[in-house]
């Protein structure tokens, strides 16, 4: 696993197509800085794309999925099982992420990460072993590496009962100790919440520091290695990324911690109802580009970005510029 900082950062955008895209942008008829959080995403679709003409004609949602040995500390709703129904529903077209896949015309991979083979307690054991780690990890590159050559864009997504509650010790190992980090997750009463943050105490204070990325292995889950592996293969790959929610955004913060900029080719797909995001988003300098307070996950959230994306293309791509009009 620790190759990967040894090349990653070799990929850069590519900076004639964002120069060229900005050029179009000054000259577009209409007022100086109107679209600007816009025309910057266009600019940043551009230099990942490598192309001046930016698209999203083939969109890839992948989801991962694994259980999480901490649910035995009654910090969710609901049981283990009910993450192998979600992923059964997902996979049959009922769930929530296939409708929405199909609607703005992404592809959807499911990818069973442990569903069934839950980790260990992370409040009293190491989540992963690392075998496991390494084996999640593999499965996060191999399948961005099986993508279509076409994919013009990545959206990550996880599933995993207890998956909140290891993003918000992730979250505290890395940035220290704060109660807003953790959540309420599948919405747990004021109880489980009180029982959710001692949990995550134990976890993270009952351990002696931690690397970045040990943080994924001693606190996180296999769906969340798996998250943060594809992401650096997208970034090998130089396929710009939407990320979704806490989930996602834990899974990959310890990357930015290890490597300042490895994200630079992912937005913040939005802000989650979990108050922990927030504070993450702000650590790894990432500004979310919608805020529903969604809390469902499976790239859900970052999906719904897709059509703000494809009109800030046009916008760009298709409104006349002052060069154009004149030559007409």
């Amino acid at each position: 696993m620790k190759e990967w900082q040894s090349d990653v950062l070799a990929v850069q955008p590519d900076a004639d197509a964002q120069e060229a895209v900005r050029d179009r942008i000054n000259d577009i008829v209409r007022p100086t800085g109107s679209f600007d959080r816009l025309d910057a995403l266009v600019v940043w679709l551009a230099g990942w794309q490598r192309t001046e003409h930016p698209h999203i004609d083939h969109p890839a949602v992948i989801v991962f999925a694994g259980d999480h040995g901490v649910v035995v500390e009654n910090v969710s709703q609901y049981p283990t099982t009910a993450t192998a129904v979600a992923i059964r529903m997902i996979s049959e077209g009922h769930g929530t992420i296939p409708v929405l896949a199909n609607e703005v015309g992404a592809s959807l991979t499911v990818v069973d990460c442990g569903v069934g083979n839950q980790t260990e307690n992370l409040r009293t054991a190491s989540a992963l072993t690392e075998e496991q780690m390494q084996q999640a990890w593999d499965q996060g590159i191999d399948v961005v590496r099986n993508l279509p050559e076409t994919t013009d864009l990545l959206l990550l997504g996880d599933v995993g009962i207890g998956n909140t509650t290891s993003a918000a010790a992730i979250a505290c190992a890395l940035l220290g100790w704060d109660p807003d980090l953790v959540g309420r997750g599948t919405g747990v009463d004021d109880e489980t919440l009180a029982r959710k943050r001692a949990v995550v105490s134990d976890a993270v204070f009952g351990r002696s520091l931690m690397e970045p990325l040990e943080c994924l292995q001693v606190l996180g889950g296999s769906e969340l290695v798996a998250v943060a592996a594809a992401t650096v293969e997208a970034r090998r790959r130089s396929i710009p990324m939407v990320l979704d929610g806490y989930g996602a955004t834990a899974a990959v913060a310890p990357l930015e911690m290890i490597l300042s900029g490895v994200l630079d080719h992912t937005i913040a797909g939005h802000l989650s109802s979990e108050p922990g995001h927030h504070k993450l988003l702000v650590a790894i300098k990432k500004e979310p580009l919608l805020d529903f307070h969604l809390g469902l996950g499976q790239a859900s959230g970052a999906v719904m970005t897709i059509p703000i994306l494809r009109m800030a293309i046009r916008a760009v791509l298709d409104v006349s510029t002052a060069t154009e009009i004149r030559q007409r």
